[in-house]
């Protein structure tokens, strides 16, 4: 067929358009979905935590003064049983080679033995991780039902400058008991509430009104904080025009502020409530003690005390992994609530 021919057909024809792609489908829409960077980002980051974790955990045993042989062989322990102890613990290794003998353990599940009482350290937490997990997560809920609803409320009376001594008032309380530590808070309850009034019990775990005070002990600083931050986003969420002509449609206030507001500004409250929540569960192993609760809090004071490394160490470790599944807890709820945040978009 003559050149020209082809030149006219073709020209007739026009330039041929790419096709578009379609949907993904398959293996394809699993990898291009932003769950699964999400997944792969969060998953790399636990990994990490955990390493780390590992690492300073080891190595804050290795710093601690004095010698955990003796500790472990008893005050009258002669230097030849010492140095028995010494070999059996595997302190007369290096210290890689002791380091690789901890990760082992770790790998098959075991966080050694207690000195003192020759107890398996995971026996030891098992049986007090549940006190601190309760008193941990009643003080969560504490947290996020007093603290939201109060900022709310806050905000809304003060809103376009009315109640100038109400909002000075809320900074003022606030900011004073959220910089509290919670033993002086715990402290001061079992003072006022349980030794001068005798309304509550201040020690054990005997009765359910024993949880009282370390729950409003725990959480009453956290409340306060998220409190503080709730009421500055309410206040941002409130003075932009979708909710200035929400409130001209006279929408009643259950469904303009819960179904309007609140969507809009848990985003930023979940995120640093991601953080407070993490130090609560530190906290409430301090407040432990000042209940003389029976969880991991009053047992790693013990083993402090004691000298007992293989229970501290165990009780970091634990405590550091379940405060790591908390923030991915909360990053798993911040992607529900606002998917721009799986990509690490913001949300403005």
């Amino acid at each position: 067929m003559p050149a020209a021919v082809l030149e006219d057909a073709a020209a007739d024809v026009g330039p041929v358009e790419p096709e578009e792609p379609g949907p993904a489908t398959g293996p394809r829409r699993v990898l291009e979905s932003p769950w699964f960077g999400f997944a792969l980002r969060r998953l790399f980051g636990v990994v990490l935590v955990l390493a780390v974790l590992v690492g300073l955990t080891f190595c804050m045993v290795q710093s601690m003064p004095g010698d955990p042989a003796r500790v472990a062989a008893g005050n009258n322990a002669t230097p030849e049983q010492i140095t028995r102890m010494r070999h059996d613990l595997g302190l007369d290794h290096s210290v890689a080679a002791q380091f690789g003998h901890y990760v082992g353990g770790l790998l098959r599940g075991d966080l050694g033995t207690s000195y003192t009482t020759e107890e398996k350290v995971s026996d030891i937490i098992a049986d007090r991780l549940p006190y601190t997990s309760e008193l941990a997560l009643l003080g969560i809920l504490v947290v996020l039902l007093v603290g939201v609803p109060l900022g709310m409320a806050v905000a809304v009376a003060c809103r376009d400058g009315r109640r100038r001594h109400l909002d000075g008032g809320f900074t003022l309380a606030t900011g004073i008991i959220g910089s509290t530590p919670e033993y002086i808070l715990g402290t001061l309850l079992v003072l006022v509430v349980g030794i001068e009034l005798g309304w509550l019990p201040v020690a054990g775990a005997a009765t359910a009104d024993a949880l009282v005070l370390p729950v409003i002990a725990v959480a009453l600083g956290p409340v306060c904080t998220i409190a503080r931050i709730v009421r500055r986003e309410t206040a941002v969420v409130l003075a932009r025009d979708y909710m200035r002509a929400a409130r001209g449609r006279r929408l009643p206030a259950h469904r303009l502020y819960l179904r309007h507001a609140l969507p809009n500004l848990l985003t930023g409250t979940l995120t640093v409530a991601g953080l407070l929540l993490t130090g609560l569960l530190g906290g409430a192993v301090v407040i432990e003690s000042v209940f003389a609760w029976p969880g991991v809090g009053t047992r790693v004071v013990e083993a402090v005390t004691l000298r007992d490394l293989p229970v501290v160490q165990g009780v970091v470790l634990v405590l550091g992994i379940l405060a790591c599944l908390l923030n991915l807890l909360i990053d798993v709820v911040l992607g529900l609530l606002d998917p721009r945040t799986l990509t690490g978009r913001a949300a403005s």
